[in-house]
């Protein structure tokens, strides 16, 4: 096993998790010169070989056995069923690195990882994830929210960095807090645009999407501006 100190070699990575956000930090992570061991089968497994090409196709053990760093970007509530299963038939290495991409969990969700000796990690990148290249690009320009014990934080920051992102520091607790924060911004959104183009739709403007495409971003990026540098009170 490498030690997960050195950021000057390659880590053979493993994914778990074949949806839309495995395949693309992967990518990302191959981007900065790791070596993808494998995947495993998921939703589109069409879609994650067109990301990740020639990457052989594994069972989850398997992913675990040939990975120095283990990346699991599975639903939430199949998070914790799947650490712990893994555990009970011994996968987990010593020394091994363990990162979820969860936004709601911290590495709590790792503890029969790290019982077992493994590096728990938690990084989400906060984009919304199509599954395709164009994420690449995106995560080049986000954040990401960085858990890890303190011992450990700076490998979490890392790899990050690694992917794209600038990693922000989020303490155990605050996950929840957290992923209330991700959640509210990204329904919100989708729901006042599929309202508003509805509405659109009804009184006849063909592509509504597109007639409002400017409007939506002028008026996040103004609005995130003034959040970022609000007015001093005088």
């Amino acid at each position: 096993m490498t030690d997960p100190s050195r950021r000057d070699g390659r880590l053979g990575v493993g994914i778990i998790g074949a949806g839309r956000v495995g395949p693309v930090i992967g990518a990302a992570l191959a981007g900065a010169g790791h070596a993808i061991t494998g995947i495993t089968s998921g939703s589109d497994d069409d879609r994650a070989s067109a990301v990740l090409p020639d990457v052989p196709i594994l069972d989850p053990l398997e992913v675990v056995r040939r990975s120095e760093l283990v990346v699991i970007a599975v639903p939430h509530d199949q998070l914790p069923d799947l650490i712990a299963g893994i555990a009970e038939v011994g996968g987990w290495q010593l020394g091994q690195l363990v990162l979820h991409t969860d936004p709601a969990y911290g590495v709590g969700v790792l503890r029969p990882a790290a019982q077992s000796g493994a590096i728990p990690l938690a990084v989400h990148p906060a984009i919304t994830f199509t599954g395709s290249t164009i994420d690449l690009r995106q995560l080049q320009v986000s954040y990401a929210a960085v858990t890890a014990p303190a011992g450990v934080l700076p490998i979490a920051q890392a790899l990050a960095v690694e992917m794209g992102c600038e990693p922000i520091v989020i303490d155990e607790a605050d996950r929840p807090a957290y992923a209330d924060v991700i959640q509210t911004v990204t329904e919100f959104s989708r729901s006042i645009i599929a309202q508003a183009t509805g509405s659109l739709g009804e009184i006849g403007v063909e592509n509504p999407g597109g007639y409002l495409s400017a409007l939506v971003q002028s008026t996040v990026e103004r609005a995130l501006r003034d959040a970022s540098s609000p007015e001093p009170l005088l």
